[in-house]
């Protein structure tokens, strides 16, 4: 039995915060954010015991560096900047599920002109290809998809270009393929200038964990009570938006300062409620499969204790 000072620790916040506590959190401004945004703009935070303060980074592995250097206390990003830090022997671990991939709602993918020629896996083939950040998810799909649509994903030459600027590069002809994510997708959609070729996620697994929330060991260690409460208000939050879509675009445009027209014609993530290792062994397994980690781990090896 926890007893003392131990017992407190351990304890909800809501069951003994007379102030509230103070986290700040950042990541980067994708739709996976959205559930921790209308958790703060709806109380929710507030009721479970955190004043919660949240900032945009540009990539997950600058996130990663934030938080292990001490500028925030939680961080959200892609799930490979959390694999790879992992493997790097960053004292990381996993707290909660970010968006979770499901092949009827996807959201990122490959494009190309509208004019290209290209239409299968092994077109693609010796191709140059632009993604946000070379060995990251998007990567990883691109390997996976055209491996098992007929071509050679190690003759792929792959050029690392802000997500937001993917678009222009295919439109351009800079680039043969793009690898990007909404809401960028849907705009160049809505130009017509490219088209989809494929949703690379869904050669990766029918459904994983494609952003995650994290925090140091040491701070998820000492602060037991902090992360406990910050799952719970996700987990409430995530299981509103999941339903209410519609009802999140305004504290998601807000967020990222975007037209919430756009966000509105998003297809918009699936957001998890629970940290299930099984959505996460797929992604690890194919990173060692495809060269961009050197092994595959137990996913359980890196998530905070409940």
């Amino acid at each position: 039995m926890l007893t003392g000072a131990a017992a407190l620790a351990a304890a909800p916040l809501t069951a003994r915060a007379q102030t509230l506590v103070t986290i700040s959190a950042a990541g980067t401004p994708e739709d996976g954010y959205t559930p921790a945004l209308w958790a703060q703009a709806a109380g929710i935070f507030h009721a479970h015991g955190l004043d919660a303060h949240f900032s945009t980074m540009r990539s997950g592995s600058a996130t990663v560096a934030a938080v292990v250097g001490g500028a925030y206390d939680l961080g959200k990003g892609s799930i490979m900047s959390v694999i790879d830090a992992h493997v790097h022997g960053v004292p990381i671990v996993l707290i909660f599920p970010g968006g979770i991939y499901r092949p009827t709602l996807p959201h990122s993918g490959m494009i190309v002109r509208a004019d290209s020629p290209i239409k299968t896996g092994a077109d693609v083939s010796g191709k140059l290809v632009a993604v946000s950040a070379l060995d990251d998810l998007f990567t990883i799909g691109a390997y996976a998809w055209v491996d098992s649509h007929g071509g050679d994903w190690t003759s792929i030459k792959l050029v690392e270009i802000p997500a937001a600027a993917i678009p222009s590069a295919v439109e351009s002809g800079r680039v043969d393929v793009g690898n990007t994510v909404d809401p960028y997708l849907r705009s160049a959609l809505d130009g017509k200038q490219v088209r989809f070729l494929a949703d690379t996620d869904s050669a990766i697994a029918p459904s994983f964990v494609e952003t995650c929330w994290f925090a140091t060991r040491d701070y998820a260690r000492t602060n037991p009570g902090v992360i406990a409460a910050f799952r719970a208000a996700l987990r409430e939050a995530s299981v509103y938006a999941n339903g209410h879509h519609a009802q999140t675009v305004g504290v998601f445009a807000q967020f990222t300062k975007m037209d919430p027209g756009v966000v509105a014609r998003m297809t918009r993530m699936n957001y998890g409620t629970e940290l299930d290792p099984r959505l996460i062994q797929p992604v690890i397994d194919d990173a060692a499969k495809y060269k961009v980690i050197p092994g595959a781990f137990n996913a359980s090896d890196f998530i905070a204790p409940a």
